[in-house]
């Protein structure tokens, strides 16, 4: 099985090219792909930047070009559950577009218009797999909320629908994305994040502290993942 593995961000990516066997770059544009052996699986690699668009064309072309059977976004998030602390992991059980909003055509928040798509459904094996992981933080299944804003505690406050509407665990900038292009294509998908910061008025300072940090626990999980996929 090739397995495709997304990260936005540089340090996103950094452990995954260390561990990677046999890598080989592959240049496509403004883009970089990895690809070798992870465990005894074929992967490809690749740092997608920040935000949807990026995201969404990247899953597509791995899709297409690469012929992934499976996609795994990887990397940090801004915690929305209380519950959670710097360093703690959500792993998917779906994702949402919380910036899309078509609320005065008669659709809910996130349901993308004129269509279904409202929330992206990930692998409920890819899921089991990542609660199971061996790391010393907190793991929880949850739901991701996507959308092209870094949410600091005034928009949190403004923007309640994130937690009362959409029930969101976690916020970042890429996974709905990655995971409608899956479910379109019919790919099975998992969007592992970890909290680099809690959403809240130290949002921006704890982001730019812990994000190097805090990136290694999503790797750990993707590693214990891709080592136990037969």
């Amino acid at each position: 099985m090739k397995i495709g593995i997304i990260g936005a961000m540089d340090a996103e990516i950094l452990a995954y090219r260390k561990a990677i066997k046999n890598l080989k770059v592959h240049k496509n544009k403004i883009f970089t792909f990895y690809t070798g052996r992870f465990h005894s699986h074929d992967v490809v690699l690749v740092k997608s930047g920040v935000g949807k668009v990026f995201a969404t064309m990247i899953c597509q072309h791995l899709i297409d070009k690469f012929n992934v059977k499976m996609v795994l976004f990887t990397g940090v998030g801004g915690s929305l559950n209380k519950t959670l602390e710097i360093g703690d992991v959500v792993a998917s059980v779906d994702s949402v577009h919380h910036d899309f909003d078509a609320v005065a055509l008669g659709f809910p928040r996130g349901n993308i218009s004129y269509t279904k798509y409202r929330f992206f459904p990930a692998d409920k094996k890819l899921l089991k797999l990542a609660l199971s992981a061996p790391v010393e933080h907190k793991i929880i299944a949850g739901r991701i909320l996507t959308g092209d804003q870094f949410m600091t505690q005034k928009e949190k406050l403004k923007n309640k629908y994130l937690v009362e509407e959409l029930k969101g665990d976690c916020i970042e900038m890429e996974g709905a994305a990655v995971g409608q292009v899956c479910h379109v294509n019919g790919i099975k998908h998992l969007i592992i994040r970890t909290v680099s910061d809690q959403a809240n008025g130290t949002a921006v300072q704890d982001y730019n502290k812990f994000f190097p940090v805090v990136a290694e626990n999503s790797f750990k999980i993707v590693d214990w993942i891709v080592s136990k996929l037969k």
